[in-house]
């Protein structure tokens, strides 16, 4: 096999017209003749080019609504036909099959058409035939033909034959027919995926999960891991659609963090009011509502000022000057909002390690979707935790009644807790958290600790007791034994919200009875791992 092989004849067949009509200028310039078909062609020769319809190649006419125009042995014979290979050879001429050394094809709009909600019948007509056929051919063939799918990589191919006399080299094609393969698959996966859903399976046989590279990154977790940060196109508002305003490239911690802040803060209407969310390690160290953004932000800020430091901050509202001055006073990686004024950013702009995002929106916390984790020899795939309990969905199991003021705060330590690693301790007062105890082995340890950071953060501030005196508490699983609830009676709670369903609730209710507190059960859970 040569390393390097000439382009004389291309076929070109897109969906996306852009940087079509350069690129056939480029190669009509290198004297590669041009083959297309449709839309392609009139576009094509619109701007002045020589363009040789597939039709009069192949004998027949495109036809069945344009369903059957590639599908033939003309083309097919020209893209997989190897070069080196005498009968190959033969048979090309024998049935006048002229080679095609270059194929530039995109798919039809699958996943754009699905985007904007279409229906059934226009999803199926955007499944494309041919161009996935012809894609695997010329990838399978990359020895000797050049598959291009991206209009990223049209400069990278006039870059590569102007540097080669017209030729390119294997590496190089070898390149293509990786992304071309990912790309197919990745269409693929989109359809099945799509096809599942319309068919109401939670569980298929077979499924796959696709991407496309955003970034590659520094490293991953930690500097011995390579990775890479891919985007799935579902147009979710959040880090992988954020525009970054200023601040050095994300990290992988970065990402991961910023995605937990931006969902949690999601959680809080931006009509009702104002809130923002202060992430560390992928869990909350501060999260509170206010009438205006710098309010909620210096209230989540006192949850846990050490914490706070190098911490990720989301908004629900455009980042305003005010907020921005106050945010400046701590080091923080990133901040991430649906917006940002000229003057907040004037101020970020002398942070220049200070990391500035915005969004088009927040993401809708009730949407479904699935989430994803690796295992050893597998995946585990689940709905994402899109659960929501409203003020109508709370039963109260105690003697005592929460007040108004009392429920409010319940309902926003389970909007908290749904975001904190398991076990899940959350204490809030006046909307605001006040301690978060997370990711222990024991519930009674994450009740300690949430306590003593409410403790600590009492003597930095000045305060006579810690704001866990007359908190509400959250627990994201029920309590299985009363110790859990006693010790946040002792922090001061005076009011609970748990999923319930212990075998000893009667005892755990029994114990918030003798206690005083107020408790109701949402009857739903929210662990996270």
């Amino acid at each position: 096999m040569t390393d390097l092989y000439p382009v004389r004849r291309a076929l070109l067949s897109v969906s996306d017209k852009t940087g079509l009509v350069e690129l056939g200028k480029a190669l009509a310039e290198r004297d590669v003749e041009l083959l297309s078909t449709g839309g392609t062609a009139r576009a094509l020769r619109d701007a002045g080019l020589v363009v040789r319809d597939v039709s009069e190649v192949t004998g027949f006419p495109e036809m069945m609504d344009g369903r059957v125009k590639t599908l033939h042995p003309m083309v097919h014979g020209g893209l997989l036909a190897l070069r080196d290979n005498d009968e190959h050879v033969a048979a090309m001429k024998e049935y006048g099959i002229g080679a095609i050394d270059l194929l530039v094809v995109n798919l039809y709009p699958f996943e754009e058409t699905v985007a904007k909600g279409a229906g059934y019948d226009e999803c199926i007509e955007n499944i494309d035939i041919g161009g996935p056929a012809m894609i695997r051919a010329a990838s399978k063939n990359h020895a000797f033909v050049n598959v291009v799918v991206d209009v990223e990589d049209y400069d990278a191919l006039l870059a590569e034959l102007k540097a080669n006399g017209g030729q390119t080299t294997y590496a190089f094609r070898q390149k293509l027919a990786q992304t071309a393969y990912a790309r197919t698959a990745a269409y693929d996966a989109a359809v099945s995926g799509w096809m599942a859903g319309q068919l109401g399976q939670d569980a298929p046989r077979r499924t796959t999960f696709a991407g496309q590279i955003a970034q590659p990154l520094r490293y991953g977790e930690n500097p011995h891991q390579t990775a890479a940060f891919y985007v799935d196109g579902s147009g979710r508002p959040g880090v992988a659609t954020a525009i970054q305003h200023q601040g050095k490239e994300l990290s992988y911690n970065n990402i991961n963090d910023t995605d937990a802040a931006f969902e949690l803060v999601a959680e809080f209407d931006p009509r009702d009011s104002a809130a923002c969310a202060i992430i560390k390690h992928a869990n909350p160290c501060g999260v509170a509502t206010g009438a205006t953004l710098i309010e909620a932000y210096k209230a989540a800020f006192d949850c846990d000022r050490t914490s706070a430091f190098g911490g990720i901050v989301a908004l629900n509202r455009p980042l305003d000057l005010e907020t921005a001055q106050e945010i400046t006073g701590i080091f923080t990686e990133v901040v991430i909002a649906p917006g940002a004024t000229d003057e907040a950013r004037a101020v970020f702009a002398a942070k220049k390690n200070l990391r500035l995002l915005t969004t088009d929106g927040l993401p809708d916390v009730r949407a479904g979707g699935k989430t994803v984790r690796q295992v050893a020899g597998g995946l585990l795939v689940q709905d994402k935790d899109n659960g929501f309990v409203g003020m109508d969905d709370l039963k109260v199991v105690t003697k005592t009644a929460p007040t108004p003021e009392q429920m409010r705060d319940l309902l926003f330590a389970w909007k908290v807790a749904k975001h904190v690693k398991s076990n899940a301790i959350v204490y809030v007062k006046n909307e605001a958290t006040v301690g978060v105890g997370a990711g222990q082995m024991s519930r009674v340890d994450s009740a300690l600790i949430a306590a003593r950071k409410a403790e600590r953060m009492a003597e930095e501030l000045g305060l006579p007791e810690p704001l866990t005196k007359g908190s509400a508490v959250a627990s994201d699983a029920f309590f299985p034994f009363p110790d859990g609830l006693l010790e946040a009676a002792a922090a001061g709670a005076t009011c609970v919200i748990q999923p319930g369903g212990s075998m000893r609730d009667d005892e755990v209710i029994a114990a918030a009875d003798e206690a005083g507190l107020a408790m109701v059960f949402t009857g739903m859970r929210h662990f996270r791992h």
